[in-house]
């Protein structure tokens, strides 16, 4: 039958050298090290949606959170500061609606990492004008110092004419955690 392996239990390893003896360990030592935790992690989300002048890049107004392990992401600056170091996994789905539009152009989100721009997802329309709506998603793995790192996010879209709106809720996400290493 199986059963729970408590701290204190040996467990039996066979070497499967020339020797073939078999050797203990406590569990303690066998998963010392083992696992980790993806923590801190957040997810935010636009609360309304965010209208946007044409072809200007605009910071997302992620401004609700869904989830924020460590209190690390700022509703105010919309921005995500951990102040653990090390790598992170940071995603994003952001949705452009063109509303009363007549076409959109072209489109793009950037990740933005101190200020300056890290990855830029880029689409071109022109001549081939889109429908309603555009999603744009992504996702990049960054390095964070703990202290002073911090990343965040820009979108801009090209209009035949008028404004458009980043589509709030589900529709626009924003997020990322901590790599075990």
């Amino acid at each position: 039958a199986e059963t729970s392996i408590a701290t204190d239990d040996l467990i039996l390893l066979s070497d499967t050298s020339a020797s073939g003896a078999l050797k203990k360990m406590t569990r303690a030592n066998f998963v010392s090290g083992v696992g980790g935790t993806n923590t801190p992690y957040f997810e935010a989300y636009l609360g309304s949606n965010q209208t946007m002048s044409d072809d200007t890049t605009t910071k997302l107004n992620f401004d609700t959170e869904t989830y924020d392990s460590g209190g690390m992401y700022d509703t105010t600056n919309k921005r995500f500061l951990p102040t653990v170091a090390g790598k992170y996994f940071i995603y994003f789905q952001v949705t452009y609606d063109k509303q009363a539009v007549d076409q959109f152009h072209n489109c793009h989100t950037e990740i933005k990492f101190n200020g300056g721009t890290h990855k830029q997802y880029y689409s071109d329309f022109y001549d081939n004008y889109t429908p309603y709506a555009l999603v744009i998603s992504g996702h990049a793995i960054m390095t964070f110092n703990g202290s002073s790192d911090y990343v965040e996010m820009f979108g801009n879209f090209n209009v035949t004419s008028g404004t458009g709106v980043v589509k709030s809720a589900s529709q626009s996400t924003f997020g990322g955690f901590k790599i075990i290493e």
